[in-house]
């Protein structure tokens, strides 16, 4: 028997799962590391929680499987964009990690939109976000300069496991892009932004497409992870590419929508010369030659973490949200925006938070819960609509993470979303899009479509309800109203958070 190990580091864990050549999955593993928040809006980690999380996970998915490691062909990884890890000339780790949803950057953006002007759109095709790398090394510059003099390489999460694995250093394409430093067209380092943001270009690792291979395992590392030497370790990708990758989402017609810590719509973009200026995200795919569009929401499943963890601490998710479905939409007249860390799409603004609208004396706990759902959905609904309103025909969603465990929570987002939600056969996320592209490295399959359509398969489908669509319509009109709404009071109450 072959197999091959897709491991995807997120926010919160690092999960590594075991497929056979069938697609299937044989058994999953994980393990769970801190996040650090010393102050408001700063989000750490310690690069080697991620590094000995992920040996442990393997090590414990070979214990449990009982596969042999000869039998183990490759591996490959899925990591959350945008966190900056700097190495010395040793490297070794220099501070801990900036992850995505540090917000502390926004000087440095105004920076870098001063100068580069509109030529940052040209070139990068993203507007600068607190979330993305470039900002992070600028303020690292400004703020801890002797930690910038010492600083010879930067890396993301999962390059960085990668490279403690395998001793090589690299970045792949879908990851880079989210850096603000790559020509997203010509698929290279941009040496203008980096002179004019005063990066200097020895700092940008090696380039490599997400299914090249990377070498193998140092002895220490594949005994640790009880895995052989010879396993092959391809790069990987991008969360939200590894994610498409494992929802089928390498053709035009079908969008994804992943709920997890933040909420992602997403769909292939087949124009190589699509330009969004910056409305919306334009990456590179972890398909060679391709490239996806998606929108943002912040805190999607972390709104409904935070809801439990203040209001019903105690109680799982499954029994917090039992019963959501017999809640009418509108949640008894209550709205919510989830803009508890912020928000990306389409408003990228660091500072706004989060709202309850409609309160009163007579909810509940279960009509607050909804509330959220719903109002996590109707945030995700206006990056749908501008994948549609640019012009693209959107068929079906793939429903992924946590959006796609509740059934009423599927049910929810076909009637905001007015079109059928799909839910997974095997919905690994992410980490069955790593699993493919070793798959694909491997040489099982001979293209990522191969390996796609053997490994993807649906398993559900909900339907939009007609009269529920109806009464969404409207309330997603006045949700579309709240943020304005709302934006001068947290303007005001900023000093005083």
């Amino acid at each position: 028997m072959s197999y091959v190990i897709g491991i995807d580091l997120g926010t919160s864990a690092v999960k590594a799962i075991m497929v056979s050549r069938s697609g299937m999955v044989i058994d999953e593993a994980s393990r769970v590391y801190p996040l650090y928040q010393e102050q408001p809006g700063y989000r750490e980690q310690q690069p080697e929680d991620w590094f000995q999380g992920t040996m442990d996970a393997v090590s414990e998915l070979i214990q449990k499987t009982g596969v042999q490691p000869e039998e183990v062909e490759g591996l490959s990884y899925s990591g959350q964009m945008h966190g900056l890890v700097l190495l010395d000339d040793r490297g070794e780790v220099l501070r801990p990690a900036i992850i995505w949803n540090d917000t502390r950057t926004s000087a440095e953006c105004r920076d870098i939109e001063e100068r580069l002007g509109e030529r940052l759109l040209d070139v990068a095709r993203n507007r600068a976000l607190e979330g993305f790398t470039l900002p992070k090394l600028l303020w690292v510059k400004q703020h801890e300069p002797d930690i910038w003099q010492q600083a010879k390489v930067f890396l993301l999460p999962k390059d960085y496991v990668r490279y403690r694995m395998t001793g090589q250093l690299g970045l792949d394409l879908s990851d880079a892009a989210g850096t603000l430093l790559l020509n997203i067209v010509e698929q290279r380092w941009s040496e203008e932004i980096a002179e004019a943001t005063g990066i200097p270009t020895t700092m940008l690792p090696p380039l490599v497409e997400s299914s090249a291979d990377t070498g193998t395992l140092m002895p220490h590392v594949a005994e640790r992870m009880s895995l052989h030497e010879r396993v092959r370790v391809f790069a990987g990708g991008a969360d939200n590419a590894c994610g498409a990758i494992g929802a089928g989402i390498i053709k035009p017609g079908t969008a994804m929508c992943s709920i997890g810590t933040s909420g992602v719509v997403l769909a292939y973009e087949e124009r190589v010369d699509a330009d969004y200026r910056g409305r919306l995200h334009y990456f590179n795919h972890s398909i060679p030659d391709g490239y996806y569009v998606m929108g943002v929401t912040l805190a999607a499943g972390y709104s409904m973490q935070w809801f439990r963890d203040v209001f019903a601490s105690e109680m799982s998710f499954e029994e917090l949200l039992a019963g959501i479905e017999r809640v009418p939409p509108g949640a008894g007249g209550l709205l919510f925006t989830p803009y508890l860390a912020g928000e990306r799409t389409p408003h990228a603004d660091a500072n706004i938070r989060a709202s309850f609208i409609g309160l009163d004396s007579k909810h509940t706990r279960t009509q607050a819960a909804r509330a959220v759902m719903e109002g996590v959905t109707f945030s995700l609904c206006e990056s749908l609509d501008m994948l549609r309103d640019s012009g693209k025909v959107i068929q079906e969603v793939i429903a992924i993470g946590g959006g796609a465990k509740n059934e009423a929570w599927l049910q929810m987002q076909a009637d905001i979303f007015g079109l059928d939600v799909v839910r997974l056969e095997r919905e690994q996320g992410p980490a069955m899009g790593a699993a493919i592209i070793a798959a694909y490295g491997c040489g099982w399959f001979e293209s990522m479509e191969e390996a796609v359509a053997s490994f993807v398969k649906q398993a559900g489908r909900w339907h939009p309800d007609p009269e529920r669509q109806l009464i969404y319509r409207g309330l997603y009109g006045i949700y579309k109203q709240i943020y304005q709404a709302t934006k001068a009071l947290n303007e005001y109450l900023a000093p005083y958070r």
